[in-house]
């Protein structure tokens, strides 16, 4: 089933994007929540003008995309969290570090990113150390930004 995407679909696709899936997802989940339209014959000319139109905008939009993202990889990250003493407990934390810890920092720092663009490699941290994360901020803006996990004093 051909289906054109009215918002982003996580592991699927991106708005406006036309996509391929299994009937039953189409009808039964997509397409009642509002995420999808049929592909139709109409549909794809009203797409293809609509994309046509948005093109400067989405130039636009790219860039200051990239600029934010030149300006984060710029940033030095540090999150701390408290975290166990002693040799034989290593360097667990108590609870996780997770994409709102930094989000709260990149606030710190002055940039507003919604949690939902940021994906840590890896799930939840439960250790002190270096880390990974992956931020998109346009459908072609990603990029890996590393940040480290230190114990508080």
């Amino acid at each position: 089933m051909e289906l054109i995407l009215k918002q982003d679909v996580e592991n699927l696709g991106f708005k406006d994007d036309i996509v391929t899936v299994k009937n039953g997802y189409g009808r039964n989940y997509l397409i009642p929540h509002g995420h999808a339209i049929l592909a139709t014959t109409s549909a794809k000319k009203v797409l293809a003008e609509n994309l046509k139109q948005r093109a400067f905008k989405e130039k636009k939009a790219i860039d200051d995309a990239t600029k934010t993202a030149n300006a984060l990889k710029a940033l030095s990250i540090k999150i701390t969290a408290k975290a166990t003493e002693g040799a034989s407990a290593g360097d667990k934390l108590f609870g996780s570090v997770t994409k709102v810890d930094l989000v709260e920092a990149f606030e710190k720092e002055g940039h507003t990113i919604d949690k939902k663009y940021i994906s840590i490699t890896g799930g939840n941290i439960k250790r002190l150390g270096q880390y990974n994360a992956v931020i998109r901020l346009h459908r072609e803006v990603t990029f890996e930004l590393p940040f480290e996990v230190v114990g508080q004093a």
